[in-house]
């Protein structure tokens, strides 16, 4: 089954099922409306009547209809629940789809970090890591914020020989199991956990200090017997006191007890107390819980990765992780009850407070929260941290099950250069793209490509970058075979004059390439080569005061031992040094036919350009030629 027709056929699953389950939903609507309404009539009716059998048979059926109420509801939440899921299934299975076709206005915007230097960055802006039709865009989004941290940060910074291998063995396994990675994503997107709340919560996980339950505990525990046991004494000073009167039908307000006042004494210091410490107990509540419903997600997502049997070392290595200070799916489930315990006070409010007064049930769920903040706080961010890297290798290894035709790079520290054969741009539509066959290095050495304006040189720069992005990050690539030693990548292809800095196009063109230079000269990792992608350089500017400068960067770049790929129109600095001696030379060209149409095939040849095409372009959108 090719990636296309397995998503066409999860669409046709997810819809049957998503309809299907509606129509349940609808029925049960309808009963609820049914069962509620008729528990109201009995009850209204049983309460008028006069006689005494039917008052008590439409009571015991009021009551049955009310139970069949409850019954209903939680039902329908199921079934509301099941839609919800085929319906995000469903946005999954189209994403695959919009993937595959490279739609970028069906794909959903990922959002750039925020703490992203965009203009800083060796290469981010330049190869379109982000934006409208960029590489994190077609990725998709991660399920979880430590799986979009983890993947931004594997795709801003490259990874080392060993990780990259242990990312290519859990991406190939991954690959493999489509309805998993289509399980777990349902989960991440159906969760409701917001990215800020992580912070708090993390910060009551790893806090140490519990004052409030040394201090509070022992008093809260007192109170609350004392409440129970003079409770329980006046109880059974109003049954005693109650006339023989039908069930249900009285209050313990009704008994003479009540001329005894002094068993409110303790709720009264429990409502104080209460009122007292709210804030702080509710803050607690609040960093703890990160809403029910997010809880129950991560909790899913949890067992997704904690139960399957992997074989993968570094998938085998994130389930030990996710067993550090016990099972961490029923761990998060214990506390996601707590997060719901803690709800009465929004969820029944009207229940709240005698609940409340009676028992000071807040505290003691606080109480719970500490004994599982002690026991589980310290391992929280570990099992976040590892379902974060297990998502992120998920939304890797899509490459690797919708592309089965890409390459799974070499990356050896012994190698002298970079060669690539059939390599494309991983973003362009498969029938669209053109492959090339490239070689980049050995130190000493540039490819410097001229050609023609429109001819594919920006793309293939793009292409040699952004491959090697993906290798450097575990992932496939797209190309028939792909070898690299360890590189850091810089790029001088897209620059912006800046309003908010005071640069001119030139100035800003000038600082991108004295931080590649710097860059080179410093070789702040020794075990990287620098790999560099200049595209036209200082165009801005007039053509000898260019070429003096153009040189005077290479030969820099040359003496550093960096290696790269250079373009430019300027065909005639490949006939002076540095260039001369130490430039592979390949080119693009166009082809003109006999009607006067202009076409190009992208296809990368040996030697220098020998066309140029910038009048005859003018000519064909109309403007004449003098």
């Amino acid at each position: 089954m090719t990636p296309a027709e397995w998503y066409h056929s999860r669409i046709a699953f997810w819809t049957g099922r998503r309809d299907r389950r509606q129509r349940v939903a609808d029925t049960l609507s309808r009963l609820r409306l049914i069962t509620f309404l008729g528990g109201v009539a009995l009850l209204w009716w049983s309460l008028a009547s006069l006689r005494g059998n039917a008052e008590t048979g439409g009571v015991v059926a009021a009551l049955a209809a009310f139970a069949g109420f409850a019954i209903l509801v939680v039902r329908h939440a199921r079934v509301l629940e099941e839609i919800a899921q085929a319906g995000a299934a469903l946005d999954v299975a189209r994403d695959g789809l919009a993937r595959l076709a490279r739609d970028w206005k069906a794909l959903p915007d990922v959002p750039r970090p925020a703490d992203l230097d965009w203009d800083a960055h060796p290469y981010a802006r330049d190869l379109d890591l982000y934006g409208h039709a960029s590489m994190t865009k077609w990725l998709g989004a991660a399920a979880t914020r430590d799986g979009a941290r983890q993947l931004s940060d594997w795709l801003l910074g490259p990874a080392s020989i060993p990780v990259v291998a242990e990312r290519q063995g859990a991406i190939e396994e991954l690959a493999g199991k489509r309805e998993w990675r289509e399980s777990f994503a349902v989960q991440g997107r159906l969760s409701t956990a917001a990215p800020e709340d992580f912070p708090r919560f993390l910060s009551w996980a790893e806090d140490d200090t519990n004052a409030l339950s040394a201090i509070w505990q022992p008093i809260v525990i007192a109170l609350t017997l004392m409440t129970w046991v003079l409770l329980a004494t006046w109880v059974v000073g109003a049954v005693r006191r109650l006339p023989p009167l039908a069930p249900g039908t009285v209050s313990l307000w009704f008994a003479d007890a009540l001329t005894n006042g002094w068993w409110w004494l303790p709720v009264v210091v429990n409502v104080t107390l209460s009122f007292v410490l709210a804030s702080r107990v509710y803050a607690v509540f609040d960093r703890a819980t990160l809403g029910q419903r997010g809880l129950d997600r991560y909790a899913s997502m949890l067992t997704a990765v904690h139960d399957e049997g992997w074989t993968a070392p570094r998938l085998a290595a994130l389930h030990g992780r996710l067993r550090a200070g016990g099972s961490a799916p029923d761990l998060v489930r214990r506390l996601g009850r707590l997060g719901g315990w803690s709800e009465l006070r929004t969820g029944a409010a009207l229940l709240h407070l005698p609940v409340q007064a009676l028992t000071l049930w807040d505290f003691h769920v606080l109480f719970a929260f500490e004994r599982w903040r002690g026991a589980c706080g310290r391992h929280v961010r570990g099992w976040l941290e590892a379902l974060g890297e297990c998502d992120a290798l998920a939304v890797l290894s899509i490459i690797r099950a919708d592309e089965p035709s890409w390459a799974v790079p070499v990356i050896d520290a012994t190698l002298p250069a970079v060669t690539a054969a059939a390599i494309a741009h991983p973003l362009m539509p498969g029938d669209r793209r053109v492959a090339n066959d490239v070689a980049v290095g050995p130190a000493g050495t540039l490819l410097a490509i001229t050609g023609s304006n429109m001819s594919g040189k920006s793309t293939l720069l793009r292409s040699i970058g952004l491959n090697l992005v993906l290798a450097q990050a575990g992932a496939p690539v797209c190309a028939g075979s792909f070898r690299t030693p360890p590189v850091r990548v810089y790029t001088s292809i897209h620059i912006e004059d800046s309003l908010e800095l005071g640069l001119s196009y030139f100035m800003a063109a000038l600082a991108r390439l004295k931080q590649i230079v710097d860059a080179a000269e410093k070789a702040r990792d020794p075990g990287r080569v620098l790999f560099y992608l200049l595209d036209e350089v200082l165009q801005g500017t007039n053509s000898i005061e260019r070429g003096l400068a153009v040189r005077a960067i290479v030969q820099h770049l040359l003496d550093a031992g960096a290696i790269g790929v250079m373009t430019t129109h300027d065909l005639a600095l490949a006939h002076e040094e540095p260039l001369k001696t130490s430039a592979q030379l390949a080119h693009f060209t166009e082809q003109v036919h006999a009607d006067g149409r202009m076409t190009f095939d992208y296809c990368l040849r040996p030697g220098l350009a020998t066309s140029t095409n910038a009048l005859r372009l003018m000519q064909l959108i109309g403007i004449p030629a003098r």
